[in-house]
């Protein structure tokens, strides 16, 4: 029996996110960020939300959009270096941080979506990742109010290992470059980097797609996430200004 999962409107798609739901959201800088749907969540308004994601898009773009309006109360993140509004609130105590290692946030998002509950890593072994007391919000008057918690440690061959869990979301959003009826998907490139990690760690996976193929169309080998973990798709309007592909930052070389 076929499954279609298309839902051909995005504010359909995401309508039943409620306010302080945990989100994990795939892209890398502006590369493959779901703008469609994060466009739609603006628009609906919930706020409260819990995001999961490498980083926070930009001032003006991505889910800089809902930190803007206020809309975010928790990021984990492993870069954050390009958003000043991203700044503002977390210096002024208005956003909650957890900032993780790059691959130890890919991992932990990995295993989540497969059942893994915790794993060991070397990365952050010695700083302030095993020891805790990274501040993760401040006061109004700068102090800090929360803090994060010691690791769990263990030595594996001579080297110390920090236990981190793994990561699971209410819901996920993704972007991939095609995506059939039964929510099969392929990435382009550099949109590969974090979007089939969190579309794993969703319990309820939205993906929206520069283009709709059919059942079959997509080789096998060209799946590079199985439908099991989407569970609806949405299909990107030609045209569609909310799914702009941005340069995040462009850099020219002059001959001498």
């Amino acid at each position: 029996m076929s499954v279609d999962k298309v839902v051909a409107d995005p504010e359909d798609a995401i309508a039943d996110v409620p306010a302080g739901a945990s989100l994990a959201v795939g892209g890398f800088g502006l590369c493959g960020i779901p703008g469609v749907l994060i466009h739609a969540l603006l628009e609906r308004g919930a706020g409260g939300l819990r995001v999961v994601s490498n980083n926070c898009g930009v001032d003006d773009w991505g889910l800089g959009l809902l930190l803007r309006a206020g809309l975010i109360s928790r990021m984990t993140s492993s870069y954050v270096g390009e958003n000043k509004e991203f700044a503002r609130q977390y210096l002024h105590g208005e956003l909650e941080v957890e900032l993780v290692p790059q691959g130890t946030l890919a991992e932990r998002l990995r295993a989540g979506g497969s059942g893994i509950p915790a794993f060991y890593t070397p990365a952050g072994a010695g700083t302030w990742i095993e020891e805790g007391g990274l501040p993760w919000r401040y006061s109004a008057d700068g102090s800090v109010t929360v803090a994060s918690p010691p690791k769990e440690t263990r030595v594996f061959d001579g080297r110390d290992h920090l236990l981190e869990e793994g990561i699971t979301t209410d819901f996920a959003l993704v972007r991939a470059a095609a995506g059939d009826r039964h929510g099969n998907l392929r990435f382009h490139s550099s949109a590969r980097n974090f979007n089939p990690l969190a579309a794993m760690a969703g319990r309820v996976t939205i993906a929206e797609v520069e283009e709709l193929a059919e059942p079959g169309e997509l080789a096998p080998d060209d799946i590079h996430l199985p439908g099991i973990f989407v569970q609806r798709v949405v299909p990107v309007a030609p045209g569609d200004p909310r799914a702009e592909k941005r340069v995040e930052r462009r850099t020219v070389h002059m001959e001498a």
